[in-house]
């Protein structure tokens, strides 16, 4: 498994946010990032052991090279989950946008698929999906929307990269991903059947709405992440 554990920062959120949540988040990754580390190295005097005929030393240093793996994997669910609260909880988001920023592209996958199938089974007939512009990826490449795009081919839904460019619509209906005519306000576009909020002024109801769409996914997103090869969005 290769993971990019690079240092995210104030990056990873799409919206200001404290120091204490960039540090925590940064914390839980780059722990992740030493138990990877640990677990190579384990993995390398595991194969050195085998070859020069030590099979005990082998099978001790093999097991201590999953154990450091499972810590790895513990470590990126919980950042996972932290990055997805505090960039889609709150009324951060409209109801009918996840943001995937900060996500693993992994990770992103998982969260798409569960977020997908909870909009369908609430009578949604659009998403729209916050991606990055990949400004902080090497090169500017953008990671995360590529799979997005496969994940939406796979289920055979319609999709369009929205005028800002970090944004893709997905039509859950399984027509044409054709946009309605938006209405600006700054910079948030409105859609049939999201009326129009201030950012900082959604209303209680649309809260809890967001609310129960986070903490539906997460469960079932963390379940399905055990085995995830992740890379930094």
């Amino acid at each position: 498994m290769s993971h990019e554990l690079a240092h995210m920062g104030p990056r990873a959120f799409n919206h200001d946010q404290s120091r204490d949540a960039e540090e925590e988040y940064d914390r839980l990754r780059n722990l992740a990032r030493q138990e990877a580390s640990k677990r190579n190295s384990c993995f390398q005097r595991s194969q050195d052991a085998y070859s020069s005929g030590d099979g005990a030393g082998a099978k001790q240093f093999s097991e201590e090279g999953k154990a450091h793996g499972r810590k790895m994997d513990d470590y990126n669910k919980q950042a996972s989950e932290f990055i997805f609260r505090e960039n889609n909880s709150n009324g951060r988001v409209a109801a009918d946008t996840i943001d995937l920023h900060g996500q693993f592209v992994e990770e992103a996958e998982e969260i798409l698929e569960e977020r997908i199938k909870y909009a369908k089974a609430h009578g949604q007939n659009h998403l729209h999906v916050i991606v990055g512009k990949g400004n902080h990826s090497a090169h500017h490449v953008q990671k995360i929307k590529p799979r997005v795009e496969r994940v939406c081919r796979e289920l055979g839904l319609q999709y369009a990269t929205e005028e800002n460019a970090g944004r893709v619509y997905v039509n859950l209906t399984g027509g044409q991903a054709v946009m309605p005519p938006s209405t600006h306000h700054g910079s948030h576009q409105q859609y049939p059947g999201q009326q129009h909020q201030p950012h900082h002024q959604q209303q209680p109801q649309q809260q809890d709405e967001i609310e129960q769409v986070v903490n539906a996914l997460l469960p079932k997103v963390m379940r399905k992440l055990e085995k995830a090869c992740c890379v930094v969005m």
